[in-house]
């Protein structure tokens, strides 16, 4: 997961602090994160939810895969998972 630092000042700021005050967001970041969507949405950064969704899935897989190789996750035969929590 990407962090970003960003200070707001003047409008920005205003903006978010009424959002939340108002209950239309829990915090300040869920707004920021709400924000972003919106414009990728308004700027058709995607074509569709579908697309979002598949660009998404592609990048877990590949994490996934980067993480076998460096051992810091481990893979489990079908069998080891049945003998594991009792399964015949």
């Amino acid at each position: 997961m990407g962090e970003s630092l960003v200070r707001f000042e003047g409008a920005q700021e205003l903006i978010l602090e009424k959002l939340t005050k108002n209950g239309f967001y829990k915090t300040r970041s869920e707004a920021i994160r709400a924000g972003v969507l919106e414009l990728a949405h308004k700027h058709r950064v995607f074509e569709s939810a579908k697309e979002l969704e598949a660009e998404l899935v592609v990048r877990k897989m590949k994490k996934i895969s980067e993480e076998i190789k460096a051992g810091k996750r481990k893979v489990f035969s079908e069998a080891e998972v049945k003998a594991k929590h009792g399964f015949k």
